[in-house]
C-alpha cells in the first residue's frame, strides 16, 4: 500500500469516539501497559534501549510526550503539522540490536506497532475505566485509528484492512513477535521511581514510605490489562479473584470521574481542542505546549529526537 497523503486526510474532530476517550486523564492508568507493550516489539525496544533517555527522566518524558501525541488527535487543522513533527522525532533512531538485527523507528512495521498500541490503549481505557464499549464502537474506533495514522504520511502497508484483521494482527504480535527484553523490564521496574511532579506537595519521606506498595498496585493494574499470551510471556499469574477486583476498581474509577467537570477530565492539549471545538476559545488559538518543568535537560533540547518547545520557565512558586 503506498504512502498516505496526509493533506488529503481530514483530522479527527469532536464527533469522533477517539476524541472522547484518548485524551482523558484516565489514560495515565495505562501508561505502564502502553510503554511495556511498545517496548516488547524487537525494533522499538532496541531503539529505546540504545537511543532513549526515558529512564533518566521518566515522569518528564511521559508528561511532555502527551502533548504532541495528543495533538495529532486534538489539534484540528494543525494536526497535520503536529503529525509531521512527531514523525520527525523518529528520523535518526536506527541501529543494530544485540542480536545483530537492524532496526529503524520509521520501519513501517515498527512505527505502526507503536500506533497500534495507542489504538488499543484507547480501547483499554474505555473498557476498563470508562464504562465499556459496544462492538460497533470498537469498529468505529478502528476506522478512526486508520484515519489518525494516515496523518503521519507514512506507509500504510502494515495497517489491517478491517477490525477483524486487526484482531488477528494483534494476536499474532502477542504470540509470535513480542519479546521479553530489557527495555520492557525497565519500564515495569517502578519500585524506586522518583516522586511524580503532581505529588510535589507530598513530603519525600512519606512518598518513600508509600512508593513501593503504590507502584506494586500499579503493576498489578497493568497486568490485568495484558492479553493472556503477554502475561505468560512476562511470567505473571492472574487469577479469577484478581479479575474480579480489577473490574471493581475500574467501575469505581469510572464512578469517581463522573464527578469531575467535563473539561477537567482531559489532558491540557485535549482540553484545548475541546475548548476550540465548543467555541469557548477562538479557533486560531495556538496549541498548548508542555510546561518548562517537563522539558529535556538543556544539553538535550536541540537534538532532533526531542519535543522541546520554546516555553518560558516557571517563576518561583508557580506550578
Amino acid at each position: 500500500m503506498p504512502h498516505a497523503d496526509r493533506d488529503d486526510v481530514e483530522p479527527l474532530g469532536p464527533d469522533s469516539l477517539t476524541w472522547r476517550y484518548f485524551g482523558d486523564w484516565r489514560g495515565l492508568l495505562i501508561a505502564l501497559w502502553a510503554g511495556s507493550m511498545q517496548n516488547m516489539h524487537p525494533g522499538l525496544g532496541a531503539g529505546v534501549e540504545q537511543h532513549s533517555r526515558f529512564f533518566a527522566e521518566r515522569w518528564q518524558r511521559l508528561l511532555r510526550s502527551l502533548y504532541p501525541i495528543g495533538g495529532v488527535v486534538y489539534d484540528g487543522p494543525r494536526a497535520r503539522e503536529t503529525a509531521r513533527q512527531v514523525r520527525g522525532y523518529h528520523d535518526t533512531v536506527s541501529g543494530v540490536d544485540a542480536h545483530g538485527r537492524r532496526y529503524h523507528a520509521l520501519d513501517p512495521d515498527t512505527f505502526y506497532w507503536a500506533h497500534a498500541t495507542f489504538f488499543v490503549s484507547t480501547l483499554r481505557i474505555a473498557e476498563h475505566f470508562m464504562g465499556g464499549l459496544t462492538e460497533e464502537q470498537r469498529r468505529t474506533l478502528f476506522d478512526e485509528h486508520v484515519r489518525w495514522y494516515r496523518m503521519y504520511g507514512v506507509s500504510m502497508r502494515p495497517v489491517p484492512d478491517s477490525w477483524e484483521e486487526f484482531q488477528r494482527y494483534w494476536h499474532r504480535m502477542c504470540t509470535e513477535v513480542l519479546e521479553d527484553n530489557k527495555a520492557t523490564r525497565d519500564v515495569l521496574d517502578v519500585a524506586d521511581i522518583a516522586r511524580p511532579p503532581f505529588l510535589r506537595w507530598l513530603p519525600f519521606p512519606l512518598w518513600r514510605l508509600v512508593r513501593r506498595p503504590l507502584m506494586s498496585g500499579f503493576v498489578w493494574l497493568t497486568v490485568g490489562m495484558y492479553d493472556p499470551p503477554v502475561r505468560e510471556l512476562l511470567g505473571y499469574r492472574w487469577t479469577a479473584r484478581d479479575e474480579r477486583w480489577h473490574r471493581l476498581l475500574g467501575r469505581a474509577i469510572n464512578a469517581a470521574f463522573r464527578l469531575v467537570p467535563f473539561e477537567r477530565r482531559y489532558h491540557p492539549r485535549a482540553r484545548a481542542g475541546w475548548r476550540r471545538a465548543l467555541g469557548r476559545d477562538p479557533v486560531d488559538t495556538a496549541p498548548v505546549e508542555t510546561p518548562a518543568r517537563n522539558l529535556p535537560p538543556p544539553e538535550e533540547r536541540d537534538k532532533p529526537t526531542h519535543y522541546s518547545p520554546a516555553v518560558r520557565p516557571a517563576r518561583s512558586g508557580e506550578r
